[in-house]
């Protein structure tokens, strides 16, 4: 088999519905170990995305969708107070595990219009069409990466060597993936395109996650420190840069892992383009710019070491910002299931979203 037949037919379970249970592939053990975890409960849902079982925005939407559904098969045969009381709180909890990724919120919201519209019919109803929803959320994920990765394709010369932050992979979707959805399509259509993988310090995604899809497609992948990057740009040896986003602010902000501001900072100096590979629903019309986007600020753990081996003299402060902000300035293009919209702005977004 040619790789881009390889690559095309690849898939992903990052996250499947089986025996009515959630099951998410673990990214916390991973590339070590390929293991499951299941979710019964919308609590199990909203611990698993809270403790980076699951991670990614799309992902993280999707995943949060299925909890809904699990918490209103769970109470299907209660009486519909207990049901409505059991749903918001399954809501609630939901919407509290992350506050970053607006995939998140989108998802919710689109729940919750169903079980508004669905009232007054009996909760095994409601329960039912919940999961439908739940299914269609997560194959309309898949089918919207795959046409952004189609239209962000056509950036990638052949020949191309692109570097990557965190990862914006299958992992981080319910398939295909949105930055390496480009690249996989890229290398699919049959262009010749390597990967410069950025560790992305302190959870290592780009170490542990997208150098483990990128080996497993055959596509070639080469890993860096987060420090090396503009050294490499510099000596022209980065061509281009596509990373995804857990949010898009109306004006076109990005919000993005930790690191990424700095790489396009690095970018816009060595005139290399900065591309962000997002579906729709990460493009948050309410948040007016970058500054109201909220920051994750997680546990000091993660900094001060991995996999249970600390490395950092005990008691030294720590901050953990999750994500950083990059101004729309610096983002070459916005690469959406819709088209590539160049120069973001917030006309631009405004009126791709009214389409």
């Amino acid at each position: 088999m040619s790789l881009a037949a390889h690559v095309s037919s690849l898939r992903f379970e990052t996250l499947r519905w089986r025996d009515g249970r959630l099951e998410l592939i673990d990214q916390r053990v991973l590339p070590a170990r390929v293991e499951f975890v299941g979710c019964a409960t919308a609590e199990e849902t909203a611990r698993a995305i809270r403790d980076m079982v699951v991670r990614g925005a799309p992902a993280i939407g999707c995943a949060a969708a299925y909890g809904i559904a699990l918490e209103a098969a769970r109470l299907s045969a209660a009486a519909p107070a207990d049901f409505a009381a059991g749903l918001d709180r399954a809501f609630d909890a939901l919407a509290a595990s992350r506050p970053t990724a607006v995939n998140l919120f989108w998802a919710l919201d689109r729940m919750r219009a169903l079980v508004n519209a669905a009232a007054p019919a009996r909760p095994a109803d409601i329960a039912a069409r919940l999961l439908d929803e739940a299914h269609r959320i997560a194959a309309a994920d898949v089918a919207a990466n795959r046409a952004m990765g189609g239209h962000g394709a056509a950036l990638l010369a052949d020949g191309m060597r692109v570097l990557t932050h965190c990862n914006a992979g299958a992992l981080a979707t319910a398939g295909h993936g949105t930055a390496l959805g480009v690249i996989r399509s890229a290398v699919a259509a049959g262009k010749r395109v390597s990967v410069i993988a950025g560790e992305t310090r302190p959870f290592l995604q780009g170490a542990r996650l997208t150098a483990w899809e990128l080996t497993r497609d055959g596509i070639p992948v080469t890993l860096i420190a987060d420090s090396m990057s503009g050294h490499l740009m510099s000596r022209g040896e980065i061509d281009a840069v596509i990373v995804g986003a857990d949010r898009v602010a109306a004006n076109g902000d990005v919000a993005n892992k930790i690191g990424t501001y700095m790489i396009a900072v690095l970018a816009r100096r060595h005139r290399i383009p900065f591309y962000v590979a997002a579906p729709l629903s990460t493009i948050d019309p309410r948040t007016a710019s970058g500054d109201a986007i909220p920051i994750e600020e997680r546990g000091a753990a993660e900094v001060r070491g991995h996999a249970g081996l600390e490395w950092t003299p005990a008691g030294v402060a720590v901050r953990n910002p999750a994500f950083d902000v990059t101004p729309a300035e610096l983002v070459t293009a916005l690469i959406t299931e819709k088209g590539v919209m160049r120069e973001p702005d917030s006309g631009k977004i405004a009126a791709l979203l009214r389409v």
